[in-house]
């Protein structure tokens, strides 16, 4: 019987070609990047099979930058000479910033052994990416690098990707550019339509108001409710690699893979299709264990919630037989357009550092508005921002009251010093009760609403700086909350 062997393949550099440098129109260009990927780790493995006349069935997992498959070891000669063919292709439309790396090995001992040779061998070429490359037969390092800086990002490719992805209903590949995903056309096809082999992939795109292309910034900018500006939302599950590796078998590597892929490309593109979400939110693209969108401000806190929310379902619903709590939980971050023009790849940029710095405070949280929360206070903070904006519907509040009670926050951080908190035992709460109150002193409702009001302000209070009688500490769910609410209520 044939020897079975496994081929892994991964695509570096993907951060470092998604912000490079574009032409033209550069926030479609940065989408076309985005799904061009997206896209590769999918088609890719599907076209080898194809041409090796291979049953789809030894497709293993496939999706953010990587794929995995078992094939015969006769097919290995020809699967290196197909994935160098794409590998150079795709070096030179990325202009030598994304790489295609893989590693075989046979399919003998234990998955954690496989595992573990298939990782060593990887290792081996992102260490020496030259000495792992045949292709074009360079004579020295010196011949490729310089074949790799003459090459010319196809800009203009990425861009018509962007375009009509959302529309499109089958991703194709052809052997004349091995490195390109063909839309409608190719010698292999694949779907992209709701068909049980369709390619799991998130591709919601917000229209412009004439309905015929994808909406700008600028077009989210505006339908943003309060202060019209616009963001980019990241999120990423804490710790899936420690649960993908403790996978005691190839079954559940692929198990895990293919529950993770699934769940962020369905997910994500019901929730884009709703009501609120639809004309507000575009998708970057949704991974094997994360996922980027962006759009008006608004739309994508609420669409926080409702990821964390489905995603505490899956995880309990898939997850409880599996120990730790590695792969449960989901962190996010928020970054907001410091301008209307501004970059996206620079806004996607800022998201994923406060994503990184999130996670390396906490799990199970959301970076927003200078704050990371736990999601349980995340949950505060919406619900105090229901209270604040209260304030200025119903009792007559002036706006300007939500940037006095931002100021309080600032003037204790700047005050009293953590070592001077620890040892007062924080703030006395009269002060804070008396500022509130001053602060709301403009609305001064009548006949049955000045009980309403009276308690609303009470609750206020408490919900800000919490409900003892000796001592207080400002809650961060409420800074989070005052910074939304004055947000909504600007425009």
């Amino acid at each position: 019987m044939s020897i079975q062997i496994f081929l892994e393949g991964k695509l570096l550099g993907i951060d470092e070609f998604l912000l490079a440098p574009a032409v033209g129109d550069a926030d479609q260009v940065f989408l076309g990047r985005s799904h061009w990927i997206s896209l590769l780790s999918e088609v890719l493995p599907r076209a080898l099979l194809g041409e090796l006349g291979l049953a789809k069935i030894l497709l293993g997992s496939s999706g953010g930058g990587q794929f995995l498959l078992v094939l015969p070891e006769e097919a290995r000669r020809a699967a290196e000479a197909f994935l160098e063919a794409s590998a150079k292709e795709i070096g030179e439309m990325s202009g030598g910033a994304l790489k295609l790396l893989w590693s075989i090995t046979e399919n003998l001992g234990d998955w954690s052994d496989v595992r573990r040779r298939l990782q060593e061998t990887m290792d081996q070429r992102r260490g020496a990416p030259l000495a792992a490359m045949s292709w074009n037969a360079p004579q020295d390092a010196s011949e490729l690098i310089a074949a790799e800086a003459e090459s010319e990002p196809a800009h203009e490719y990425f861009a018509d990707l962007a375009r009509r992805l959302r529309d499109a209903e089958a991703a194709g590949w052809s052997p004349e550019h091995p490195g390109r995903v063909l839309i409608g056309e190719g010698k292999h096809a694949f779907p992209l339509t709701a068909t049980p082999e369709a390619l799991p992939l998130a591709r919601h795109a917000a229209l412009s108001d004439d309905g015929f292309r994808p909406a700008s910034t600028a077009e989210l900018t505006a339908r943003a409710s309060g202060l019209q500006t616009w963001g980019v939302l990241r999120g990423d599950v804490d710790n899936v690699g420690i649960r993908i590796r403790r996978a005691q078998t190839i079954e559940e590597h692929i198990q895990l893979s293919v529950m993770y892929k699934q769940f962020f490309a369905g997910e994500m593109e019901v929730i884009c299709s709703m009501p609120e979400f639809w004309r507000k939110v575009t998708v970057i693209y949704s991974g094997g264990d994360d996922f980027a969108v962006y759009g008006a401000w608004d739309a994508l806190l609420g669409l926080a919630g409702e990821m964390e929310r489905l995603f505490h379902r899956f995880a309990q619903q898939n997850l409880q037989d599996f120990p730790g709590a590695e792969g449960k939980t989901i962190s996010m971050a928020l970054a907001l357009a410091p301008a209307v023009d501004a970059s996206l790849g620079a806004v996607f940029e800022e998201a994923g550092r406060r994503l990184e710095s999130a996670k390396s405070a906490d799990k199970d949280c959301i970076w927003l508005l200078g704050r990371t929360l736990e999601w349980k206070q995340f949950a505060e903070a919406s619900a105090l921002r229901d209270s604040l904006i209260r304030m200025i519907a119903e009792f007559r509040c002036s706006p300007q009251y939500l940037r006095d009670l931002c100021g309080i926050y600032r003037e204790t951080q700047a005050r009293v010093s953590r070592r001077q908190a620890r040892r007062t035992g924080g703030e006395r709460p009269w002060r804070y009760h008396r500022r509130i109150r001053r602060i709301l002193g403009g609305a001064r409702p009548s006949g049955d609403h000045r009980g309403d009001f009276q308690k609303a302000r009470n609750a206020l209070i408490a919900d800000l700086i919490g409900r003892s009688a000796v001592t207080v500490k400002l809650r961060p769910a409420g800074r989070v909350a005052l910074e939304w609410a004055r947000l909504a209520a600007e425009g």
